[in-house]
């Protein structure tokens, strides 16, 4: 696949993820490098919806290390458990924030951050790294997003 993006603005944001998840799915398959595909899925969730900020956070020992993304400077370390992207290490389990002031020890990387939606990603039942999309609009991620990003992360599971 050429490294470019086929993208119909006027669909809806299922829509959107629909056309957009396979083009990842081609531009990562049979690219051995996991920066490279972190890096790629980073830059394509965040072209295709403007997000605020899209990156990988990477299990390393006993905290989340920061991995490709695309926005503003980020946290670097971030401990088991700790904000949102912490707990959904710990849970293993996707989180979705409407208000991340409303989170109970949000980390505040950035002032400009909204609402938030993090996946992770499980490799042989064990979370190995997670997918973090921030917005700086309140409430803008459902249950739209959490399929289709769910979806994505069951398949970068096998870059790892």
């Amino acid at each position: 696949m050429a490294e470019e993006l086929i993208l119909d603005t006027t669909l809806t944001k299922a829509e959107k993820y629909r056309q957009l998840l396979p083009q990842i799915d081609a531009l990562t398959t049979g690219e051995p490098d996991l920066v490279a595909n972190l890096a790629n899925t980073a830059a394509a969730l965040r072209q295709a919806f403007d997000f605020f900020w899209v990156g990988f956070y990477l299990v390393k020992n006993d905290e989340l290390v920061l991995g490709p993304f695309q926005g503003p400077i980020a946290c670097t370390r971030i401990r088991h458990g700790k904000g949102v992207c912490g707990s959904s290490w710990a849970q293993a389990q996707t989180l979705l924030v409407p208000d991340v002031e409303q989170f109970p020890g949000h980390i505040a990387c950035s002032s400009e951050s909204k609402s938030e939606i993090v996946v992770p990603i499980l490799k042989d039942g064990q979370v190995v790294a997670v997918l973090d999309v921030d917005s700086d609009q309140l409430n803008d991620f459902d249950q739209d997003d959490q399929a289709a990003l769910e979806q994505l992360m069951q398949q970068a599971a096998r870059w790892f």
